[in-house]
């Protein structure tokens, strides 16, 4: 059995505008092994992590730092032996904060913020995600006692489940009652994976930021999140790309039909080996209403053309730009990888995602009968 790890990941991304104006941050650190220690700033500018500041810490682990920002800047701040617990600040013209934090079992626990709401956010945020830590470990420790037999290990893999479905209800109930609060909109990220399951909490964060924030990076990067969702219920999005020929074909001309939109190409072997069986349902529910939308991922026209012809894909909805993995069809659904295929309705809304194989059988068998 794999042993259990806890892990706790953040996108980086950044950020609106207003005119520079000075903000102050002033942080204090307790429980360092020396009295002596820098705290090292950076600053997030796009996708990048620039080197902003570096601070000495005095003898009681007080330090502080200006800047004069235009709009509201995502800092992270790390310190002497402890560089990868990083802290991350939201900081807004103007802002004048502070935070305290201590080391504590070897990370940086942030105990107390003041001064703004993203910070006091971020505080509550780092401290759920602290306490749950402390637990994980402890299992982590257990588990890999080499007294702990099979029966105790299945128990603590159950324990660890169990806290993880906890940390995560907490987290979800702190960013819904704070969704109004910038910072919510980075610390959302933690979701990112399973953006299905918390999509109402996504949705939630860009309504209620956008009228003020409607520019910032953050809020866009939600944004985009949302509208490019799979979530069973929700519209598809329309899709316009030319087929072969150079005639335009549009996602929502299917409608009144059922449609597996497939994401694709020639080069993708689980693709290729996949569409024996595409073609297979296709031929059995085509005239119930069963309709295939092919958007390729391809980049040479010649090697999409030749695929289409060997697989024996029948179908007339094979659409592509020719730009791989820029494709504008993949950019409305989010693909990142592929075979991926989402199944819409006769109205246009999504059923389900990445269907193949049995499950795929299954689902136009429940739709459309034997």
């Amino acid at each position: 059995m794999r042993k259990i790890v806890f892990f706790v990941s953040i996108l980086l991304l950044s950020t609106v505008h207003l005119s520079a104006k000075g903000t102050t941050f002033s942080g204090r650190l307790t429980g360092t092994e020396s009295n002596k220690s820098s705290a090292y700033i950076s600053k997030i500018a796009g996708s990048s992590v620039i080197p902003f500041d570096t601070v000495d810490l005095d003898t009681k682990g007080n330090f502080k730092f200006n800047a004069e920002i235009d709009e509201p800047t995502l800092f992270l701040i790390s310190f002497d032996g402890y560089r990868k617990s990083v802290i991350h600040l939201m900081l807004e013209p103007n802002d004048k904060v502070s935070t305290d934090m201590r080391i504590n079992h070897g990370i940086i626990e942030v105990v107390d913020a003041k001064g703004s709401d993203n910070v006091v956010l971020y505080k509550d945020f780092n401290q759920i995600l602290f306490r749950y830590a402390l637990r994980v470990d402890s299992l982590n420790t257990e588990y890999a006692l080499p007294s702990t037999n099979e029966e105790r290990k299945q128990q603590l893999s159950t324990e660890f489940q169990t806290l993880q479905i906890s940390q995560n209800v907490e987290l979800r109930q702190l960013l819904t009652k704070n969704s109004d609060v910038l910072m919510s909109a980075f610390l959302v990220t933690y979701f990112d994976s399973d953006i299905e399951t918390y999509i109402d909490l996504f949705e939630s964060i860009e309504k209620n930021l956008t009228p003020k924030y409607g520019g910032n990076q953050f809020v866009q990067y939600v944004s985009s999140r949302v509208k490019t969702s799979l979530t069973a219920g929700r519209m598809a999005s329309e899709i316009t790309m030319s087929d072969p020929d150079g005639k335009i074909r549009k996602l929502s001309d299917l409608r009144g039909k059922v449609v597996m939109i497939d994401f694709w190409a020639s080069w993708c072997r689980p693709c290729r080996m996949e569409n024996p069986n595409v073609v297979k349902l296709y031929q059995k529910y085509h005239d119930k209403g069963f309709e295939i939308y092919s958007v390729s991922l391809d980049k040479k026209r010649d090697d999409w053309l030749r695929a289409i012809d060997q697989d024996n894909l029948i179908w007339p909805n094979h659409v592509s730009d020719l730009n791989g993995w820029t494709s504008s069809g993949g950019a409305a659904y989010g693909i990142t990888s592929i075979p991926s295929t989402v199944l819409v309705d006769r109205e246009g809304r999504i059923i389900a995602r990445n269907l193949r194989g049995i499950e795929l059988a299954n689902k136009l068998r429940e739709i459309f009968g034997e």
